[in-house]
């Protein structure tokens, strides 16, 4: 009996599903526009109106969407909140679909290329599916295998992106939110390249290597079984890290310190910077039976940042620390902050001292005292928006996108854990003999080293 694949249907829906997000869309900006003119609709109705326009694609607008919750200002509150209630998980494809897919992207004889190749995905997510397989030789692999017309998806997702900004820029002007649109639609572009993931993949391999970081793993990428929109790895065994919240204080400090280094560590030295910290993208390993670091499994998502950029990060970190206004204010210049008055210098002030509060303080602690990892940074984002709609409008450079996200993501991974530790001790051991020129030096060789430019 033929087996059945409802593909080609799904991807006819797809397009349909596209054109009727744009008309919700529509339906919701103009209702905003109403509102915001005759008065009516409070901000938290609106919000849910456009969660539900958007809800329709259950595509890459749903990662963007919950990216977006994770940056200040770049939504209102209560849109952000909707949006990162979004799921972006996607209906995975079936396996005579999965089996075209691997035709055109090996050719016809792709399963001779396998030892084993299971049919059922053990993932899915926004751009594609990991299928468990063997290699010739046993060894186990994890193939991301991409989903069909992805980059029209991409794109239809991100027309509706800038539509909602466009409508954030016009009722609410006090963040420019062209810059975080441009950053957000590269990198999701990027994501979409898997020949750039395994560069990226290979640039943390070597990055842990020669940082001795031993508690964070990389997957090794097999370039003769991977393509452009096929990327096969290692399978890195691990669980949840969920799974450890009610573990011994140690482990869990254990895993947030690998964690601090598989993020900040790369960034000091090479100027690079994982920018997905979402909590599908780590699992924890064992070693003799005990939690013993991190596998970093997904690097589609990866800021490569001007070192000229890294050195404005430990500047301000050190003029916040030392107490220094025309360190924090160059810093702000470098990053590329400009019309910067005494008040607009006052209220990015609010927001720096927030993200580098824990670094700045030498003792034990928790990243934030009685605050859930879903709201952590919630509170601090109101507070300097307002601030903001006073003192403002204020353009936001692009890299402050996934700095942002790190900072935030990490935290919420630190408050799960419930993880103690001298979070200043850790960043001082990341900057020590901090020099940008060093920085740009090993940045370049990095680079050339897995193929990027």
């Amino acid at each position: 009996m033929a087996e059945r694949d409802d593909e080609a249907n799904r991807l006819s829906a797809r397009a349909r599903r596209y054109a009727k997000v744009g008309v919700n869309v529509g339906g919701v900006a103009a209702r905003m526009a109403g509102s915001r003119l005759v008065g009516g609709g409070s901000a938290g109705s609106n919000a849910a109106a456009l969660a539900r326009a958007l809800g329709g694609l259950k595509g890459p607008l749903m990662k963007v969407g919950q990216l977006l919750s994770t940056i200040p200002d770049a939504l209102p509150p209560d849109y952000a909140a909707e949006l990162s209630k979004l799921q972006s998980q996607a209906p995975p494809m079936g396996w005579a679909f999965v089996k075209r897919r691997m035709i055109a992207e090996l050719g016809p004889a792709w399963a001779e290329r396998f030892g084993d190749f299971e049919h059922e995905p053990a993932a899915a997510a926004s751009l594609g599916q990991v299928h468990r397989a063997t290699a010739k030789d046993g060894t186990p692999l994890a193939c991301k295998l991409q989903y069909a017309d992805m980059q029209s998806a991409v794109e239809a997702d991100l027309s509706q992106l800038q539509v909602l900004f466009a409508l954030h820029r016009r009722f609410d002007p006090a963040i420019d939110t062209r810059e975080i649109y441009h950053e957000i639609s590269e990198r999701v572009r990027e994501e979409l390249d898997y020949r750039r993931e395994a560069k990226h993949t290979a640039l943390y391999r070597n990055a842990f290597a020669a940082l001795g970081i031993s508690d964070v793993r990389a997957p090794r990428v097999w370039p003769d079984l991977s393509t452009g929109r096929l990327l096969t790895m290692d399978w890195l065994t691990g669980e949840r890290i969920l799974a450890f919240k009610e573990t011994d204080l140690s482990v869990r400090n254990r895993l947030a310190a690998a964690m601090f280094a598989a993020w900040w560590q790369p960034y000091a030295h090479i100027g690079i910077i994982h920018g997905d910290p979402h909590l599908g993208n780590y699992t924890v390993f064992r070693e003799d039976g005990e939690a013993a670091g991190i596998n970093l499994l997904d690097y589609g998502c990866i800021r490569i940042f001007p070192p000229a950029f890294v050195g404005g990060v430990v500047d301000l970190y050190r003029g916040l620390l030392q107490g220094e206004p025309d360190r924090i204010v160059s810093a702000y210049e470098t990053w590329g902050f400009r019309n910067l008055s005494k008040d607009l210098i006052e209220t990015l002030n609010l927001w720096a001292r927030f993200i580098f509060g824990p670094l700045l303080d030498d003792r034990v602690r928790t990243i934030a005292d009685g605050v859930s990892p879903a709201e952590y940074g919630r509170r601090e984002a109101y507070t300097v928006h307002q601030a903001l709609k006073e003192k403002g409008p204020v353009t936001v450079p692009r890299e402050f996108v996934f700095m942002d996200r790190a900072a935030i993501g990490l935290g919420g991974v630190f408050l799960h854990l419930q993880a103690q530790l001298n979070f200043h001790r850790l960043f001082e051991e990341a900057i020590e003999n901090f020099s940008t020129q060093e920085v740009a030096a090993r940045q370049m060789a990095a680079l050339a080293e897995v193929g990027l430019a």
